[in-house]
This record gives C-alpha cells, sequence and structure tokens, in this order.
C-alpha cells in the first residue's frame, strides 16, 4: 500500500511537470535534440508501418506530433498521455485526433484490440516499468507489435563519456533556461543517466511478454529503437 502511494505521488508529480511544459514541448524537443528528434520519429513511423484500418496506441502521445503519421497512413490512431496539459494543447492544435488520458501502467483500454504500440521517449517517465510493459502488451492482439524509440547509451566509450558527462550534465540545463520550468528538463537528464541499456530494455520487454525483441542505435546510441511482437 505504502509503495502505490508512493508511485502515484511521483506520477501525479511528473504529469504535473508536462503540464507546465506543454506549450513549448515540441519547440523545446528540436532544441535540445539539436534538431535529431524528427529523424527519430520517422524512424518510429517506420517501424510501426501502420495501415489503413489498422488500431495504434501512440502512448505518452503528449500534443499528438508523434500521432499524426499514424492518423495520415489511414489508421485509427488513440493519442494518450497522463498529462492535461499537453492534451489540451495537442488538442488545440490537432483537433482531428481523439486524444485520451491515460495511465501507462492502467491503460483505460480492453485485452488485445490493438494492431500495433508505441511509446518514443515516455517510458523513462513511467513509475513501473516493467508493469508498463506488461499493459501495453496486454492490450495488443496476437501478432500485433510495439515500438519503443528511448534515449538510451552511445556505444563507444569516449562518444558516451562525452555525451553524458558534457552535454547531459552542462549543456542541457543550460539549453533547457529557454523553458519556463527548467527544473523539468533537469530532471530528464537524470532520467537518461538512470535508464537501463539497450540490452537491459529487451530483457525487461521479453520478461513482460513480448517475443522476437530487438533494436537498432540512432545517433550512436543517443537514442535505441526497439520493436518486438505479441504472440
Amino acid at each position: 500500500m505504502l509503495r502505490r502511494a508512493t508511485l502515484d505521488k511521483k506520477r501525479d508529480q511528473v504529469a504535473g511537470m508536462f503540464d507546465q511544459v506543454a506549450p513549448r514541448y515540441d519547440l523545446l524537443n528540436d532544441v535540445l535534440s539539436l534538431g535529431q528528434d524528427r529523424a527519430w520519429r520517422r524512424e518510429v513511423v517506420r517501424a510501426v508501418d501502420a495501415h489503413p484500418g489498422e488500431y495504434v496506441l501512440d502512448l505518452a502521445a503528449g500534443t499528438g506530433t508523434s500521432s499524426a503519421p499514424f492518423a495520415a497512413a489511414g489508421a485509427t490512431v488513440f493519442p494518450t498521455d497522463l498529462s492535461m496539459g499537453m492534451l489540451r494543447t495537442g488538442k488545440e492544435r490537432q483537433p482531428g485526433l481523439s486524444f485520451v488520458r491515460g495511465d501507462a501502467t492502467q491503460l483505460p483500454y480492453r485485452d488485445g484490440v490493438f494492431d500495433a504500440v508505441t511509446i518514443s521517449f515516455g517510458l523513462r517517465n513511467v513509475e513501473d516499468t516493467a508493469r508498463a510493459l506488461r499493459e501495453l502488451r496486454r492490450v495488443t492482439r496476437p501478432g500485433g507489435r510495439v515500438v519503443i524509440c528511448e534515449f538510451s547509451a552511445p556505444v563507444w566509450g569516449p562518444f558516451r563519456k562525452l555525451y553524458q558527462d558534457t552535454y547531459l550534465r552542462q549543456v542541457m540545463p543550460l539549453l533547457s533556461r529557454i523553458s519556463s520550468d527548467p527544473e523539468s528538463y533537469d530532471y530528464l537528464a537524470e532520467t537518461i543517466l538512470a535508464w537501463p541499456s539497450q540490452r537491459e530494455l529487451a530483457d525487461m520487454m521479453a520478461t513482460a511478454g513480448w517475443a522476437e525483441v530487438e533494436w537498432h542505435n540512432l545517433s550512436g546510441g543517443i537514442v535505441a529503437l526497439h520493436r518486438a511482437w505479441a504472440e
């Protein structure tokens, strides 16, 4: 009971943090990633490979920027996020999308309803990663797929050290000052540094019931794209 209360408190704190940054969230992503986030999201679209008539869950969808390409491909997409601030901003910008408020650890969907589920740069912020991975598996039909795009660890040692010690710990705090809530981007750096390696995340996905887990690195491993299937 105490652990549940602690997790709920963390969840509410994270949601509140994203409420604060919602209006400038997409701009800040461009700035902090030095424009790379657009290329990363294109890779997600290719990996999900949504088709007309399919049902796609875009979890931690934020303002819906990541959801729009799935709708354009003819899929029925459900942009889902915990932050009401993100959902309101997204609905203002993309009124044609059906935004849903939902907790990654307790999704408001039936078992086996989605052909594809995806989450980009949001799994780190969930208070119980293993439970979220199980929930994603629960709502995916047999034969369906999951695509997870998340910050990771650069594979080349010298580059990893430069990225972690210089960019995350020194440069990002400076860039984040253009945000209305700079502390939230200090939090971002902390979660990236604490996040499991590519192999560790793949193992967690397998434990959660996903099959044929694979991944490939983007931008030298700054980001990793994991893909798996529901048996």
